[in-house]
Formats: C-alpha cells, structure tokens, sequence
C-alpha cells in the first residue's frame, strides 16, 4: 500500500504554477496591459470590438510573459547575487533550465500564433520584435554593454500602447506612436531611481548602471531632466488635438508630481527615498493612461 505524500513531499507540486507564474512578471505584465488596452480604446470613437480586445491582450499579455521567462533564464546568474533577485525561481533550482525554455518558448508561440490568426500580422509582428528586444537586444547585450542601456533598450518596452492601436485599426497611425514616446521618456528615470537604490548590487555583477558607471549625483540630474522631457511628452497628444481638458489638467498634476519627486532626490535626498520615486513613477504611469482613458470616453 502506498503511503500519502506527506506535507514537505506535496508542497514543491502543490506551488510550482507560482515559479512559472512569477517567472512571468505578472505585476509588470499588468501595467503593461493596461497600457494596450488604453491603445486599443484611443484607437476606436466608439466601442472596442470585443474579438480582437480580448485576442490582443492575451495574445500580448502571453508574449510579454514569455519576454519575461526568457529574462529570467538569461540573467540566473547574477539574478542569484543580487537581493533583489535571488529569490527568483532558476537561481533557488524551483525551475530547470529546460522546462523555463519549453514554458517561455511555448507561450511565445501560442501567444504569436493566436496574435497572428485572431487579431492580424501586423500586431503578431510587432509583438515579437519587443519580445527580441527586450529578451535579446536589452536582456542578453545592452544591459551588460552601455550605461545607456536602459534608453536605448526602453523602446521595447514602449510599444504596448502601439501594439493595442494596431490590433483594434491594423495599421500604424501617428498618435499611437505619441504614446510609445511618453513610455519611452518615461523608462529612464523609472528605472534609474532603482538603480541608486540597488547600485552596490550592480556593481557587484559587473552591470554597468548609470549610477554605477557614471556616479549616483549625475544619475539624479539624469532623473530630474528626464521628468522634464517626459513632461513635455506628455503634453503632445493635448498638442495633436488627440486629448481634452481632463488629461491636460491630469498629466499636469501627475507631470509637476514627478518633477518634484526628482528634485527632492537630487537636491534633497534621504535614506529611501530613490525607492519611493521608482514607485511613484509606477503610480505615474498607471494613473496617466487611466485620465487617458476618462478623458477619451468624456471628453473628445
């Protein structure tokens, strides 16, 4: 007669699907996903057909989880000394290398084909060039090439917004690219603000991090001129005639919050407080394409 699993044998099977759902980057994923489908909704005057709405963004939503899954293979190593990470499902063995590549190669596939069929080629395309971007171009060189590599390679992580407009039109239109510019502009100072808070662990890797590189005073600079680029991007869709008042006096307030937040690092920094301008500009941009969102539907 068998015996039962006991608690320590049931328990590795019990919560494996939480190691490849967090080799996803759900909460990353997430915003992301709000992102498309703000896209998908400046895309249309009306009602978003509902097919290619919810095609696009599992069909996405699955290719940025496999970006993520590729991410996180490549980077094992020094995911493993660093704090933040090394609690990540390949450096603690949860996952083996062989079934993290079967798990991200499977749903990029699925994720394109579904893509391809149900919404249309352009976005299925556009979709795995960011996966390449991110998971090959930034992931595997940039980030370990230049302390610009955050810059260059944030374009991948811009396209959302362009890949929710071409799965509702199927074609490229200018204000969809007015988006990808603000996430762009925005990226730098998101993820430099994390950078001084880590900066000692990417020294320790050997990943060349702008604060790492170049010094913690002239990344806050960075960060403080980037709040005001992205300022300025955020005006452009006000500019085009694409938004109304109510984004206008939201992406002000949210504009001169993060602005202010800079300053206070550069000019009046404390313990902690890089930590708290990466999450306010994680609550910028959420609650940014949400007044997107409110001011399209009452607005224009």
């Amino acid at each position: 007669m068998a015996k039962p699993l006991t608690l320590s044998q049931s328990q590795p099977q019990t919560l494996q699907w939480r190691a490849y759902l967090e080799m996803t980057k759900p909460k990353v994923v997430a915003l992301m996903l709000l992102t498309v489908l703000v896209g998908m909704c400046l895309a249309v005057p009306g009602a978003v057909p509902v097919i290619p709405m919810i095609a696009g963004l599992v069909g996405i939503g699955m290719m940025a989880g496999a970006a993520a899954a590729y991410n996180h293979m490549i980077d094992r190593r020094i995911d493993g000394l660093m704090a933040r990470t090394y609690n990540r499902p390949l450096p603690k063995g949860r996952v083996s290398i062989y079934r993290a590549l079967t798990f991200a190669t499977s749903m990029a596939v699925l994720g394109f084909i579904l893509l391809y069929a149900v919404v249309n080629p352009l976005t299925a395309w556009l979709t795995f060039a960011s996966l390449i971007g991110y998971a090959v171009i930034y992931t595997a060189y940039l980030k370990r090439a230049t302390p610009q590599n955050i810059v260059v390679g944030g374009l991948a992580g811009a396209m959302p917004p362009l890949l929710g407009w071409t799965s509702i039109t199927g074609e490229f239109h200018g204000h969809a690219l007015l988006l990808v510019i603000i996430i762009f502009a925005w990226t730098p100072p998101h993820f430099w603000a994390l950078a001084i808070h880590r900066k000692a662990e990417y020294a320790k890797v050997d990943v060349p991090m702008l604060p790492v590189t170049h010094g913690v005073e002239f990344t806050k600079t960075c960060i403080l001129l980037y709040t005001v680029l992205l300022a300025v991007a955020c005006l452009y869709p006000v500019l085009v005639g694409m938004c109304g008042p109510i984004y206008l006096i939201g992406s002000t307030l949210l504009s001169c919050g993060f602005i202010y937040k800079a300053w206070q690092l550069k000019f009046r920094d404390r313990p902690g407080l890089a930590m708290d301008v990466f999450k306010f500009s994680i609550y910028h941009l959420m609650i940014l394409f949400l007044v997107l969102l409110v001011d399209h539907y009452l607005w224009t």
